[in-house]
């Protein structure tokens, strides 16, 4: 852990208010947040129909149409589409607003170790719903839809009917478990910015890691092989790169030591 500075203390002091007004302040924050979110679940939901077709692509190679069984199940599915929307579109000026609340209560060093962080957040939650929406679902969809069966004159066919439902649920539940599980090498930077974790502890605790990797990727995706290796093998290679990367910090952090000693061993001129 990095040892904060008598600076660092006093300016830190300076930010302390009465409870009352840090009441007042997340009240703000919380109202900022649950407007951008009803802003951006309005527009979602206004073009829910456009947002869904586009979910829909990956699965035109298997059926070219959809049912419900439930009177009120479009509806409601559009519901879930403006939550999601909500969500996705509405997580900058949360977390912009999680940000204005917490950063004043945060060290120097911890201020500048987390802000850069919070800007790859987006990116990586970002790249895991790409990895779900490009890769994972057409290959997942070309294999399970392999198993329907053509009618003929001696058999009866199996042919894919899927529900509205149901696929928007599978869709986000895949969108948010792999935008979620895809900030672990951000995660783990930013500890070992802050001096939590280090390169060697990862790289020994690299067998437990990937046996937690996959339960992981067990638990988030569908009770399918397929579903989990393409959770699971991203993560193991995400951790790798994230041993890459607290390596890197740690040797900036050295750097940066040995500079700051140097600069203190120099005499006054």
């Amino acid at each position: 852990m990095i040892t904060p500075t008598p600076e660092d203390e006093a300016a830190l002091d300076a930010t302390k208010a009465p409870l009352m007004e840090h009441l007042l302040e997340l009240r703000t924050r919380l109202i900022w947040s649950v407007a951008s979110f009803g802003i951006c679940f309005g527009v979602s939901f206004a073009f829910a129909n456009q947002i869904f077709a586009f979910l829909t692509r990956p699965l035109h190679s298997a059926t070219n149409h959809l049912i419900y069984t439930a009177l009120t199940e479009v509806f409601f599915t559009n519901v879930k589409i403006g939550m999601f929307g909500g969500i996705c579109l509405g997580f900058p000026i949360i977390a912009w607003q999680i940000w204005l609340f917490v950063a004043p209560g945060l060290y120097k060093h911890e201020k500048n170790a987390f802000w850069p962080f919070l800007l790859f957040v987006p990116v990586m939650f970002s790249l895991g719903a790409a990895f779900v929406y490009y890769v994972m679902l057409p290959f997942s969809i070309k294999f399970f839809a392999g198993y329907q069966v053509p009618a003929t004159a001696t058999a009866m066919g199996i042919q894919l009917q899927a529900k509205v439902s149901d696929y928007l649920d599978l869709v986000m539940t895949l969108i948010f478990a792999f935008g979620l599980t895809f900030q672990l090498p951000v995660l783990l930077s930013l500890l070992a910015k802050v001096g939590i974790v280090s390169a060697k502890a990862l790289r020994d605790m690299r067998r437990y890691a990937i046996v937690a990797l996959f339960a992981v990727a067990a638990i988030f995706t569908p009770p399918d092989a397929i579903s989990m290796m393409s959770l699971a093998v991203p993560l193991v290679l995400l951790y790798e790169i994230s041993i890459l990367s607290v390596l890197f910090i740690e040797r900036g952090r050295a750097r940066d030591e040995a500079a700051r000693a140097a600069k203190d061993l120099t005499p006054a001129g």
